[in-house]
């Protein structure tokens, strides 16, 4: 029974702290800030995909700078026959 009462308790004084979050006690300029913070971080993280992405799709000097292992493995893959077509050649 008191184990019950224990978790009653523990159980009230998380809701109480929970509403006072929105209540009297609420600090708008310390969550606002903390939003600010967490969204400047997420547009960041947003921000470095994208010129990670470009970077990977374009290279630093353009078409011309792609990758060469992309190209070297698209013409082994024509010269095997290896696509997605199965062939009578490889059996896998």
């Amino acid at each position: 029974m008191s184990a019950i009462l224990s978790l009653v308790g523990m159980f009230s004084t998380g809701l109480e702290s929970l509403l006072k979050q929105v209540g009297p006690a609420y600090d708008p300029l310390f969550f606002d800030v903390m939003v600010y913070i967490f969204g400047t971080m997420l547009f960041a993280v947003f921000l470095l995909s994208v010129i990670a992405f470009w970077l990977r799709r374009k290279g630093l000097g353009g078409g011309s700078a792609k990758e060469k292992w992309t190209q070297e493995l698209e013409t082994y893959f024509e010269r095997e026959q290896i696509g997605l077509i199965p062939d009578e050649k490889h059996h896998w």
